[in-house]
This record gives structure tokens, C-alpha cells and sequence, in this order.
């Protein structure tokens, strides 16, 4: 797993981000006002679920982490996790297996 960290990204940065992506005023508030409750802070995995459910693609999703200032191999993490996210509550739960070869 790559480093985790903290992202900083101004609001009118992520505002201008998303109005590049075609992303309607309606949904950019809805985003902002959730990270507003969350204390302007959100897990990464949430923040790419977001994004997708406004309709950017993966593509533009990890060109705006890199804009936020993310690497490739943290990108690739953060989409892991979401994929993880989603299988798990299409089948319930996903289980974590071992196996030590000695």
C-alpha cells in the first residue's frame, strides 16, 4: 500500500475541477455540502465513489487526484479500495484470506 497522507485542494479549485469535467452546479454543491458536514475532510475512496456517481470516468478521476497531488501508484490504490468497496456490497462481505507456505 502506498503512503497514506493528507490532499489539499482549495474549494474553488475543486469547483473550477469539476465545471472542467461538465459537472452541473447542482451535484458541485451537493459535494461541497457533504464535505462541509465531514469537516472538509474525506476518505479518498469516498471521494472517487462521489466523483463517479456525478458520471467522470476513471480516466479524469485520476487526472484530478493528480492535480490534488496524488501518485500513480496511490491512484491505483485508491481505485483498489473503491473496486473492494463495491464487490463487497454486491456479495455482503468480503473475506480476507492467508496463506503462509513454509
Amino acid at each position: 500500500m502506498a503512503n497514506q497522507g493528507t490532499y489539499i485542494i482549495q474549494r474553488t479549485g475543486l469547483r473550477r475541477i469539476l465545471i472542467a469535467l461538465h459537472v452541473n452546479d447542482k451535484e458541485i454543491e451537493a459535494l461541497l455540502s457533504m464535505l462541509e458536514k465531514n469537516h472538509r475532510h474525506i476518505n479518498a475512496a469516498a471521494f472517487v465513489s462521489q466523483l463517479e456517481k456525478m458520471g467522470i470516468e476513471r480516466e479524469q478521476i485520476s487526472n484530478v487526484l493528480r492535480r490534488i497531488g496524488f501518485d500513480d501508484i496511490t491512484i491505483a490504490d485508491v481505485f483498489e479500495m473503491v473496486d473492494v468497496q463495491k464487490i463487497s456490497a454486491e456479495t455482503g462481505r468480503v473475506y480476507n484470506i492467508n496463506i503462509d507456505f513454509s
